[in-house]
């Protein structure tokens, strides 16, 4: 919340984009947040927790290991949403987001973080990755995603530096440009070589005029979000 608030101060100060959230397009995104919030109390910690107690081996102490494990899972969890149309669904609307900032880190449809979840706590069971590991990456995840969603300029020097190892807002931006070729690229979570290794990554540059959403679609108002992933389409 410390880190959501910092960024989403300076990126008002310091925008990339002079395209900003009117309150109540904000007030969209941030609705999700207690719903979200509420599922992982109830069902994401509780899920996560016996997987890593009930996994095929002993837990490992390979702290990093663990993280690219899980990393790693990520990509390929977040391409298959892109991948597979029943996945894509609820994918759709967080991509359905028209101006990105930090609070487009927390628009993510309940059924996407339940069915990730699920999926997830197989690669737990299997690589025998420790709870500890897991709440490390998900608090990492929370902040790189944040991060790379947001529209805070950051001098070119430091971007190109990092972004050769981690995924920052040049790279994610391109990810979420209403062109689905691009869309469907620059996977990558918290390490951004995935994209290179496994030729996923886009050769699009960011520019400010970049149109952000899905491609011939417009977004919807916070309830038709929560029930479109559930309609029929003909």
């Amino acid at each position: 919340f410390i880190f959501f608030s910092c960024l989403f101060l300076l990126e008002k100060n310091f925008p990339a984009s002079n395209t900003i959230r009117g309150f109540k397009q904000l007030l969209k995104n941030l609705f999700f947040f207690p719903i979200n919030l509420s599922l992982s109390f109830a069902f994401i910690i509780p899920v996560t927790y016996f997987a890593s107690e009930n996994s095929f081996f002993t837990a490992n102490n390979y702290l990093i290991l663990d993280l690219i494990i899980l990393d790693l899972f990520m990509y390929f969890w977040h391409r298959a949403n892109h991948e597979i149309q029943f996945l894509w669904r609820f994918h759709e609307v967080h991509h359905l987001d028209e101006i990105l900032d930090s609070s487009s880190a927390i628009r993510f449809h309940f059924g996407e973080i339940f069915l990730a979840t699920l999926v997830r706590s197989i690669a737990i069971i299997i690589f025998s990755i420790s709870f500890k590991s897991i709440l490390i990456y998900e608090t990492s995840v929370l902040i790189f995603t944040i991060f790379h969603h947001s529209n805070l300029k950051v001098p070119s020097k430091i971007e190109n530096a990092i972004s050769k190892i981690i995924v920052t807002p040049n790279i994610h931006w391109v990810h979420h440009h209403a062109l689905r070729a691009d869309t469907d690229s620059n996977y990558g979570t918290v390490f951004s070589f995935w994209d290179i290794i496994f030729k996923s990554k886009s050769k699009t540059k960011r520019n400010e005029n970049m149109k952000i959403g899905v491609e011939n679609m417009k977004d919807k108002n916070f309830t038709n979000l929560l029930i479109s992933p559930f309609k029929s389409r003909n």
